[in-house]
């Protein structure tokens, strides 16, 4: 039986690599696509001139689909009180690194709801797949990137996201569970979080929309993805899978944290970026650890200081302050060749399904 969404997508296995921003690179999405599922890059931490130099990278690479996702989060308001209180907060680590904190914390990135520039790069490059997190754009962007042609997804993490994102129509939602690595997909960072775990979420949305759902969240083999298309998604996202593939940008202490299979564990933290995100537990996260929401600096410009802190220690020989994101399967994963994971977590869903 032909699966609508593959056909849709250009793919043939129901396989998708996460955009992971920040880890993932063209060579990544690449080696991906060319093994038959979609590759991914995460541009929503770039400006639109590296993006373009990104998506021209993977274009050199293949001539397959891929996937371009950006950040659709609420623009930050100005808190210059709070900030200023994270930066004094933080002030006596840096200091036992011999550093010291920004003065002020700058926006690092920029969110597509207004980033104009990258709106108009996407409408020139017309890349196959966009897909949003944080929550989706304008109706006027949608209906521009729609008809230049662009098939669109967007992160939900529960039923209420999803009806919006159908009502939006997007080509198809990815159904967030609490178990994923990296940024909690939520719109409203401000509102209580269901939690929903990836098999709830997945077969709450495959029932009730009308758009095909892709199932992301703790899934790291082919008995994962296999689960998931049991309860109705139409295909698997996998982030924290293919970290360890020597195609990404993972550093060799991500590397090495993410394979040390007795000791590895994830907890969510809000500390390093402004908004929850579930990373590998490290010195990072247990600072965080028992600090208000409130003290902490909004999303993104947390980040400005997080990745000064990161650096600062980093320079000193500690790697325990780095943003190592990560989802509860991360014992599970492997360091293997893109192409060649995929092709192992094809033929291990094809004999959980009884179809090898």
């Amino acid at each position: 039986m032909v699966n609508p969404l593959l056909r849709k997508l250009g793919i043939t296995l129901p396989i998708i690599q996460a955009p992971m921003a920040g880890t993932s690179t063209p060579a990544l999405a690449a080696a991906v696509s060319n093994a038959g599922g979609l590759g991914s890059i995460g541009v929503g931490a770039m400006t639109a001139e590296a993006a373009g130099k990104n998506i021209a990278a993977v274009r050199a690479a293949t001539n397959l689909p891929f996937n371009v996702n950006v950040f659709c989060h609420r623009p930050p308001v100005p808190d210059p009180a709070r900030e200023a209180a994270w930066i004094k907060h933080l002030s006596p680590t840096f200091a036992q690194y011999g550093a010291t904190p920004p003065a002020a914390l700058r926006e690092v990135y920029k969110s597509f709801v207004n980033d104009e520039a990258m709106f108009a790069l996407f409408l020139k490059e017309r890349p196959a797949i966009v897909s949003f997190h944080f929550g989706l754009p304008s109706p006027v962007k949608i209906a521009a990137l729609r008809g230049a042609g662009i098939l669109l997804l967007a992160g939900v993490t529960n039923l209420y996201e999803a009806r919006a994102a159908e009502a939006a129509d997007v080509d198809a939602v990815v159904a967030q569970g609490y178990e994923a690595g990296g940024h909690r997909g939520v719109f409203d960072p401000g509102a209580p979080d269901e939690r929903l775990g990836t098999l709830a979420l997945t077969r709450l949305l495959a029932s009730s929309l009308s758009v095909p759902v892709i199932a992301a969240g703790g899934i790291m083999d082919g008995a994962g993805i296999a689960a998931v298309m049991t309860l109705g998604a139409s295909a698997a996202q996998l982030g924290t899978a293919f970290v360890a593939c020597p195609e990404t940008d993972a550093d060799a202490a991500y590397r090495a944290a993410l394979l040390d299979k007795e000791n590895v564990r994830t907890v969510i933290t809000t500390a390093i970026s402004g908004r929850p995100a579930r990373g590998i537990a490290n010195r990072f996260t247990a600072l965080g650890a028992d600090v208000p929401d409130s003290l902490i600096a909004p999303y993104p410009m947390a980040y400005d200081a997080g990745k000064a802190l990161n650096a600062a220690a980093k320079a000193k020989g500690e790697t325990g302050f780095a943003a190592q994101w990560a989802g509860q399967g991360a014992a599970l994963a492997r360091a293997l060749p893109a192409d060649t994971l995929v092709a192992v977590l094809h033929a291990e869903m094809e004999r959980a399904l009884g179809l090898a």
